[in-house]
């Protein structure tokens, strides 16, 4: 029992609901109460609430279980997840759809084949069908009936109440029909009639349009489930980040491995190079360079020594470090990430799916039509028979088949070829941001820029060759791990191919290298290393030097035999397609805004190069400042797309109204985009909203035939035009109009 908190706040997770109207419903009643404020996200299933007086959180309970749904606390995050426990929970939630989709399809195939193909009734063919049909109703269609039921009780109606009482009237008509009538007699064929015979019905079964209805809506509902976006996804994909273990220093100078939830406050641990940080603490012995840019988006990385605070996560580059742990669990940057990446997916309100708005006035209509049918043709003297007959046709001509595959079958072609293409759409809530948005905020590491320190130029003094400083500066650098000694390396072997094997190697800390290559003595860093040796560098060398550093880019010094002979420039390139995306994304009528941790001087480096105004740079931001900025471009009415590729911009991309993840980044910042490219190609997100924009389009124009086609055909229906046969068969073709529909989206193209 949880005591009642003035001012408190409760997350929880609700079960039972299908489509948005049920969020909606859940919503409303939990605002009723006096002191409750209650927001209800369908896509993550939870409802936030804010709650104070003298209501506690078994109150909430109680009111969402009264509506006919569940409600639980959602279990502790723990930042150590075991095992693939969610991916296991997913699989066991689809396990019952899909068994019961495929129990459906098998037996309503030949249903519906023996139906609608006279040769294929044999003597006692409509026994077969109604053995094949019973399991399809009853026990595949169980949902759609449990769902009815409990709208029932609560007094609403859905598409799951449409879809049960059109399915169990033509399944009751035909048992009736076939133990009661005339329809069991052997040999009885179908008759193919389009109107209603009045007086008489007693010979028709209609168990085809019971078991196909069923069959179609349960694989619309399957293969959404599939792609329904899992709450807490990007939450488990930040908290993974983190180190499992860390080699704990004991009082007595011993080493243990331990599991990093078992970190205190004050405990002392080790660092060795290429490992992740255990928790965030402050260095207490050694000195090295740490890769911050997985949290900061920082592409340099930062050097640390003794008394330098560092991050839980981060990956030490260089040398062994001891680190005290300053803050652990919850209390760590990267939990409180993963708190911003909650709230922001919490607070994005949920999608309304058109199907549910229009069944929200639809399916009381069409019932309401049904029973008035029923009463029109009784009262006209029509016979009980005739007029059920009529009744069961507006109800299997209204049943939502084509309204309920609009959404998936547009979004499985669409999300298909987005897939050939290198464009991830995780789900139908997604589609209708892509039409909005207005402003694309383009994180700069990693997005615009390839997120690797890179050689991009090199100044050599007069009479020096720049083969030779590349061979003799690779040479030694290939032996350091250190971010920019390994962009010097590798830029020296894609130029040379081959590089000698340094006779001596030294790392001076927080200054660079040196050692002896070739018998010359090398030195390769910052130009305080060659002060220290009595060099200076010639004025032009000072000169390109202070200008790569002007322009944002890391500017290294070379030096061998005593003299001063060159200046490297290292930052993070520019991906080569990215001024030609960032043209696409303008034309696409975006406003492109770059977003970075890195200083002013970089940032804006990087937008001259891609075609960004200076005055569309937010720089030397923190992760939850990128947060803050998205919220202020929303409060200021715009509709903002974001694109990110690294754990820093999970939050944002959870805020924004359009997260697109790089594919080529962190778990963390794909599960929490709404679209992911998967190429790593910045274009990619042009094509990514214009091929968005194109299904949403699709499901639009499909659920407007949909609906045109039951408002066209009801009438029909309702005045005895249409036998229940005949419906059925218009409705199957509704069906085959939105599939060939959809399928026109394979034709879609990534611009050239």
């Amino acid at each position: 029992m949880t005591t009642t908190t003035t001012g408190a706040e409760v997350e929880l997770a609700i079960g039972g609901m299908t489509c948005a109207s049920c969020a909606a419903r859940i919503e409303k009643k939990l605002n009723r109460m006096d002191g409750v404020t209650a927001t209800v996200n369908y896509a993550t299933e939870k409802a936030k609430v804010a709650y104070d007086g003298d209501v506690s959180v078994q109150d909430l309970i109680a009111t969402v279980e009264k509506t006919g749904y569940t409600a639980r606390k959602p279990e502790p995050v723990h930042t150590q997840p075991e095992g693939d426990d969610e991916s296991a929970g997913a699989d066991d939630e689809l396990r019952p759809l899909r068994e019961r989709l495929i129990t459906a399809v098998v037996l309503a195939v030949p249903v519906v084949a023996m139906a609608m193909i006279p040769a294929l009734q044999f003597e006692y063919w409509q026994w077969l069908s109604l053995t094949l049909a019973a399991p399809v109703v009853t026990y595949a269609a169980w949902p759609f009936h449990k769902a009815a039921f409990t709208n029932a009780r609560h007094g609403a109606a859905t598409m799951d109440t449409l879809i049960s009482v059109g399915t169990s009237a033509a399944f009751l008509w035909s048992l009736w029909a076939l133990f009661l009538g005339t329809a069991g007699t052997p040999g009885m064929t179908h008759p193919f009639e389009l109107t209603i015979a009045r007086g008489d019905g007693a010979g028709n079964i209609y168990l085809e349009a019971a078991a196909g209805v069923t069959a179609f809506i349960l694989a619309g509902r399957y293969f959404e489930a599939r792609s329904k976006r899992k709450a807490g996804a990007a939450l488990k994909a930040l908290l993974e980040l983190g180190a499992k273990d860390v080699t704990l220093l004991r009082p007595d100078g011993r080493e243990q491995t331990v599991p990093t939830a078992e970190l205190k406050v004050g405990d002392r641990f080790l660092v060795r190079p290429g490992e992740k940080i255990a928790t965030d603490g402050t260095v207490v012995e050694g000195s090295s360079a740490v890769d911050a840019s997985m949290l900061t988006g920082e592409s340099v990385p930062v050097e640390v020594s003794t008394g330098d605070p560092v991050t839980g996560a981060t990956i030490n580059a260089g040398g062994r470090l001891v680190v005290e742990a300053t803050r652990v669990g919850a209390d760590t940057q990267l939990a409180r990430m993963a708190r911003l990446v909650e709230d922001a997916q919490n607070g994005k309100a949920a999608a309304q799916r058109l199907a549910d708005r229009i069944s929200a006035v639809f399916v009381p209509v069409v019932i309401a039509l049904a029973l008035g049918t029923l009463g029109f043709w009784l009262g006209n003297g029509s016979g009980l028979t005739a007029a059920f007959t009529a009744a069961v046709a507006v109800l299997i001509i209204a049943c939502p088949c084509a309204l309920g595959l609009a959404t998936p079958t547009a979004l499985m072609v669409g999300t298909g070829r987005g897939a050939q293409l290198g464009i991830l759409i995780k789900g139908p809530e997604v589609l209708e941001s892509t039409r909005k948005v207005d402003t694309i905020v383009l994180d700069k590491t990693g997005t615009v820029t390839t997120g690797r320190m890179t050689l991009l130029a090199v100044h050599t003094a007069d009479s020096t060759d720049e083969a030779e400083v590349l061979r003799l500066a690779g040479a030694l650098e290939h032996s350091s791990e250190h971010p920019i000694a390994r962009a010097v390396a590798d830029g020296a072997i894609g130029k040379l191919g081959s590089l000698p094997t340094p006779e001596d190697f030294a790392n001076v800390p927080g200054l660079g290298v040196q050692g002896i290559v070739d018998g010359n003595a090398v030195l390769v860093g910052r130009e305080r290393l060659l002060s220290e040796w009595a060099m200076e560098l010639p004025e032009h060398l000072t000169r390109a030097k202070a200008e790569a550093e002007t322009a944002g880019r890391t500017a290294i010094a070379v030096a061998w035999d005593g003299e001063a002979r060159a200046v490297l420039e290292i930052a993070d390139a520019v991906k080569e397609t990215s001024a030609e995306a960032i043209t696409r994304l303008r034309a696409l009528g975006l406003t492109p805004i770059l977003l970075t941790g890195d200083n002013r001087a970089v940032a804006e480096s990087v937008a001259r190069e891609v075609g960004i105004a200076p005055e569309d740079v937010i720089a030397e931001v923190l992760p939850q400042d990128k947060v803050d900025v998205v919220k202020r471009l929303q409060d200021e009415g715009r509709s903002v797309a974001m694109v990110g590729d690294g754990v820093n911009d999970a939050a944002a991309l959870a805020q924004a109204d359009l997260g697109l993840a790089m594919g080529t980044g962190t778990d963390a910042a794909i599960e929490a985009g709404d679209l992911t490219l998967v190429r790593g190609d910045l274009r990619a997100a042009a094509d990514a909203i214009r091929l968005a924009r194109r299904t949403l389009g699709t499901i639009r124009s499909n659920l407007f035939w949909a609906f045109a086609y039951n408002v066209a055909a009801l009438p029909l229906a309702a005045a005895g035009l249409l036998n229940p046969m005949i419906a059925g068969a218009a409705m199957a073709f509704s069906s085959v109009f939105v599939v060939g529909n959809s399928l026109r989206l394979r034709s879609f193209r990534a611009a050239n």
